[in-house]
């Protein structure tokens, strides 16, 4: 197929989309401007960054609807955008491609208390949600750290999980609709709100698949009661592999927590400068864990947790006495990230899960990875489930040091495929991790991905170039393996 990205010349091809969208846009819903396109040129993962050939902010189902038909006859690229708050580049533009920002699609449809469900537009922020829904006694309960900013239809594109996410799931847990559209502008919809649809499930399906299948409009949302109560155990140790083995001890007793994290030394030391938490700034490890629920069986697991904490080598335990301090003891966990750029001039946020007996082993391994790369990384994890978000601190102006963060991003990620993890837990895998998808899966997994992919995108418009290595992709990184190089992100598949 020759589309019209072979054809015309960047000016032209520019003009002809813009004209195009014209008849279905009013003229502040389109930029194209160099300049004005800017501030879309990338996402989190701020290393890497390209101009959108076009912006459009569509407001009403009709625009989206009719720019993907525009741009599915024209043969241009599309990436669906949200609040730009992902980290692992998959809202990453194309320089010959529409940006379609979902910013305006910001509004609470309905919020049923009986129910306990809200329709919301994908562009509603994630705490705006339960913002809404406490004057009902209810919440939403998955809580990334962006909360406050990132959008619940960025949620559903990464499958976002937060802090509570071990005991309450992440987004595919607790989402019963999804409203959207193909890149040929097909309404579709998958779920309902009843407790099982006929069929295969692709409600999931859509879950974490990074615009590469639809453009999600609408999401229908699961609400929970607010506890009555919720406490905070934090718990420091001298040693990190204790640390890790009081994890596994905490689930192994059948104990499921509100939120079991973890930070090391460099990472307490970062938030505890920000926001003065209390942290214990001696601990090699410090871990954060929260019981909810009535007064009783809060008293009661708090009670179990922190027998399993002293019984595993905890060195000092506080128990948070009111919600001010509980929400005190959260605010260092919360800030992880922009505490971490107060310390480094820019940081790369990896995320991979392993099984949660190896915590300790993949703590180990990062400070190996430091004296490796010469660069410093500070650590926090969802250690409740295995999930990890080191922060490797380095300056993107430097090329050298770029260079030296993306080979410990692929090996850590390598790490914890090898001890029986997976390269993304809640990030995605966007371009960041193309290249240890080529570790993680072979070359048949690959294919039959892309088979899904083309099932909803045969031509390979949404989003492309991320998420899939191709077969040549693999191939020339197990080259780059050997000569000990890396496979820069910018050399980008079509499909």
């Amino acid at each position: 197929m020759t589309s019209t990205l072979q054809t015309k010349t960047d000016s032209d091809l520019q003009n002809s989309v813009v004209n195009a969208l014209r008849a279905h846009l009013p003229a502040h819903a389109l930029i194209w401007h160099r300049e004005d396109t800017t501030p879309f040129e990338c996402d989190g993962l701020t290393a890497y960054r390209q101009r959108p050939m076009v912006v459009a902010l569509p407001e009403t189902d009709a625009q989206v609807q009719a720019v993907l038909m525009v741009c599915s006859q024209l043969g241009v690229p599309v990436v669906a955008r949200g609040a730009g708050t992902g980290l692992s580049g998959g809202a990453m533009p194309r320089p010959q491609g529409v940006t379609l920002s979902m910013a305006k699609f910001n509004r609470i449809l309905t919020l049923n208390p009986i129910s306990r469900t809200a329709v919301v537009q994908c562009g509603v922020r994630n705490l705006a949600i339960s913002e809404a829904a406490a004057q009902h006694g209810l919440y939403y309960a998955p809580d990334p750290s962006s909360q406050i900013a990132c959008t619940i239809g960025g949620n559903v594109a990464e499958n976002s999980g937060g802090v509570h996410c071990l005991k309450y799931g992440l987004t595919v847990h607790n989402v019963l609709k999804v409203k959207g559209f193909t890149v040929t502008g097909e309404a579709v919809e998958f779920g309902s709100e009843a407790l099982d649809t006929g069929g295969y499930d692709l409600l999931s399906l859509i879950m974490g698949s990074e615009g590469m299948l639809a453009v999600v409009t609408e999401v229908t949302v699961k609400l929970i009661p607010k506890p009555q109560l919720a406490r905070c155990i934090m718990a420091s140790f001298n040693d990190i592999r204790k640390a890790g083995d009081a994890v596994a001890a905490v689930i192994a007793a059948g104990i499921i927590p509100a939120g079991l994290e973890m930070m090391d030394k460099p990472m307490t030391a970062a938030v505890e400068d920000f926001v003065h938490a209390g942290y214990d700034l001696n601990a090699a490890a410090i871990l954060l864990c929260e019981s909810d629920g009535t007064a009783e069986e809060v008293e009661e697991e708090i009670g179990r947790m922190t027998q399993v904490l002293l019984a595993n080598g905890a060195s000092a335990i506080a128990v948070s006495q009111s919600e001010a301090e509980r929400l005190k003891f959260w605010s260092g966990r919360k800030n992880a990230f922009p505490a971490s750029g107060r310390i480094s001039p820019d940081y790369m946020c990896m995320d991979s899960t392993i099984p949660r007996k190896r915590l300790a082993d993949i703590l180990l391994a990062i400070g190996e990875m430091e004296k490796k790369y010469q660069l410093r990384c500070a650590n926090v994890f969802h250690a409740g489930d295995g999930n990890l978000h080191p922060l490797i601190l380095f300056d993107a102006n430097d090329a050298d040091q770029l260079h030296r963060c993306e080979l410990f991003g692929a090996d850590i990620l390598e790490t914890s495929v090898a001890m029986g993890g997976t390269v993304t837990g809640e990030h995605g895998v966007g371009i960041e991790k193309l290249n240890s998808m080529c570790v993680q899966f072979s070359a048949t997994e690959n294919e039959q991905m892309f088979g899904v992919k083309r099932a909803f995108d045969a031509v390979g418009l949404l989003n492309p170039g991320k998420v899939i290595p191709t077969l040549q992709r693999c191939a020339e990184y197990g080259k780059m393996l050997v000569r000990g190089g890396a496979l820069k992100h910018a050399e980008l598949e079509r499909f």
